[in-house]
């Protein structure tokens, strides 16, 4: 099982990836959600600049934030400063497009993309809103053509598991692993606990709550009331729908994957702990194991709350021992 990490992008991109590279993590991944984080090439680009040799990656690229020829010039960039370290994960946008008020791609919309990237990237002519596009960068602007960078698909159902199946180099995955997927990237969030903790201790709920807020977030944009079944949720619900409904999904996701925001703390509940990626050293290489059986082959592990180097070196001891 591979261990990486995944940020949202911020200034401090280039130090947490050169602790990661040091801590032994195979690849650090970048948030690309512009209206919560910074600018996801920014943060790979001085990511790369930091360190010599861990993967870099994007988890995952929302195609509608981007023209094809933008993402492709922005991988050929990449590919020129850090040779074959990069890996790109694509997906029809959760917070991406959630905090702007729209809805997830279509997949048909994320399988054209993919084909046209990948002809761009190959140095081919595409067609692009009815025009036909290419990369004519000059010799030494981007990486020289056939550019044969990784793309996987960011899929938890089957529909995006066919897409991946059709068009993707892989299949990254969070919280349901898809059926009958190999080697697929699994986006994990939580804590390794300390000799002692539990699941309510102060610190433990301050690493995890993040975590908590993402599975309401989640819940709540896929199944509405249904986020009413988890503990906590209805109160969490009640309160998200007193505000009014054109301004609604900035309160949502306000803080995701960072920090439980003011609204997931007045009802985030301490229960939602055993569904993120918290436990002992023991208990989480065992999780590992079971998510190994059912087809993953690399753990990029979230970490959230006030001190993430912690978290970095806390589940790196964990799981590499």
């Amino acid at each position: 099982m591979r261990l990486s990490c995944g940020f949202p992008p911020s200034p401090d991109a280039p130090e947490y990836a050169a602790l990661a590279e040091r801590l032994g993590y195979q690849r650090v991944w970048f948030y690309d959600s512009p209206a919560l984080y910074g600018d996801v090439w920014v943060a790979l680009a001085r990511a790369a600049d930091a360190t010599r040799h861990v993967g870099l990656g994007t988890a995952v690229l929302v195609p509608s934030l981007r023209h094809v020829v933008t993402t492709a010039a922005a991988i050929g960039t990449l590919e020129a400063q850090a040779p074959g370290r990069l890996v790109v994960a694509i997906g029809t946008g959760f917070t991406g497009r959630m905090v702007l008020g729209q809805k997830p791609l279509s997949w048909s919309f994320v399988e054209a993309y993919v084909r046209q990237l990948r002809a761009l990237l190959r140095g081919e002519e595409v067609e692009v809103e009815g025009r036909v596009c290419k990369l004519i960068h000059p010799e030494g602007f981007i990486a020289k053509r056939p550019i044969a960078t990784p793309i996987v698909i960011a899929a938890n159902g089957p529909k995006g598991a066919a897409v991946a199946r059709r068009t993707g180099d892989g299949v990254m995955c969070a919280g349901v692993v898809p059926e009958g997927v190999r080697d697929a990237y699994y986006l994990a969030f939580g804590t390794a606990l300390d000799p002692g903790e539990t699941a309510a201790s102060p610190r433990v709920l301050e690493a995890i709550g993040g975590a908590i807020s993402v599975i309401y977030h989640g819940t709540y944009e896929a199944a509405g009331a249904g986020v009413d079944n988890l503990p906590g949720g209805k109160a969490w619900r009640e309160e998200i729908e007193r505000l009014p409904s054109a301004s609604r999904h900035l309160h949502v996701h306000e803080g995701h994957c960072v920090a439980a925001n003011a609204i997931d703390r007045r009802h985030m509940n301490a229960g939602l702990a055993g569904v993120t990626f918290t436990g002992t050293p023991a208990e989480l290489r065992a999780r590992a194991a079971g998510l190994a059986a059912q087809g993953v082959g690399e753990i990029v592990y979230a970490p959230m709350g006030p001190d993430w180097p912690r978290e970095l070196r806390a589940m790196a001891a964990a799981l590499k021992n």
